[in-house]
């Protein structure tokens, strides 16, 4: 099954097509694995080579998707649980079991932190997702809407656990401080902006006719020229993004991966990345978010209908 996952989007990665919870579920650790195996990838994890990593491989990271993937139901159960509670609620009620799943993560990678981001940014998005299927089930999973929620359950993050922090212990928090980036907890409070207003549109476009890997490594280039990535900002400072963001605005310009240089060009990028020691693995986190929500909004209405 992965190794075919990049050839198109899996129609039938979940058996049970009348369990939504298992079948969002399933498209969840699809999009893990999918987002591994895009290949190459500017200073990430690929099959090609390990990027600005030491620590962690390719394996290390189908291994880590693979101790996530039992939790990843418990987040859309959860959503729909508490459906009916108020939006900005639903955070605390699933952090018990985010602070599991990232142990389960550790264990399985020896200690290394293959998807702390995306445990975050995942359990968030599926417990809307369960929320906007219990609430609006018959309209389907519209990206707009599923993001509005996610807007809704985390409004307040970034002054609650950053603004509001005197003394910072964590990156995310010194990163703020020092330079006013609120990461991933700014781009959930938005709903997404990033990948609404310039990966998502571009996904869809591309997938409509294209090869997946191309359309997936096209949309990187859109995140990475885009989204304020902290961690890249965390390994170089604010010239480093300021280069990666140029950079792929750059490849953007001469057409990206849709031209017949454009691998060998992003191939010539991800050597630049790992020379620099520099990993967008922000903007990865959010190239699987973006196939996740695209795949929910073209899931046919019957598979959600008792």
């Amino acid at each position: 099954m992965i190794e075919s996952l990049l050839e198109k989007p899996s129609e039938n990665y979940c058996s049970d097509l009348s369990d939504p919870v298992q079948f969002i579920a399933g498209l969840a650790h699809e999009a893990m694995l999918l987002e591994v195996l895009t290949t190459p990838k500017p200073g990430l994890v690929d099959q090609a080579n390990s990027g600005s990593h030491k620590d962690m491989n390719l394996s290390t990271f189908i291994d880590s998707a693979g101790a996530i993937q039992p939790w990843l139901n418990h987040f859309v159960s959860a959503g729909m649980k508490t459906a009916h509670a108020p939006a900005e609620t639903v955070l605390a009620s699933i952090r018990p079991q985010g602070i599991a799943c990232e142990q389960a993560m550790f264990s399985a990678t020896n200690g290394v932190n293959t998807h702390k981001g995306m445990i975050f940014s995942m359990a968030i998005v599926l417990a809307a997702a369960g929320r906007q299927l219990t609430l609006e089930g018959k309209e389907g999973l519209n990206s707009e809407k599923l993001c509005g929620q996610v807007a809704a359950m985390t409004t307040g993050l970034v002054e609650r656990e950053l603004s509001s922090v005197l003394k910072p212990r964590t990156a995310g928090e010194r990163l703020f401080q020092q330079f006013g980036l609120t990461g991933i907890r700014g781009e959930v409070e938005s709903g997404f902006a990033t990948v609404r207003q310039h990966a998502l549109p571009v996904l869809t476009s591309l997938l409509k006719n294209g090869p997946q890997n191309i359309a997936l490594l096209q949309t990187l280039l859109h995140l990475m020229a885009h989204n304020n990535d902290t961690n890249i900002v965390s390994r170089g400072g604010m010239l480093a993004l300021k280069y990666t963001q140029n950079r792929a605005r750059s490849l953007l310009k001469e057409g990206g991966v849709l031209t017949d240089n454009g691998l060998t060009s992003l191939h010539a990028f991800d050597r630049d990345m790992i020379a620099r020691n520099l990993s967008p693995g922000g903007s990865a986190d959010l190239l699987a978010l973006t196939w996740l929500m695209h795949r929910l909004e073209t899931v046919s209405i019957p598979l959600f209908e008792a």
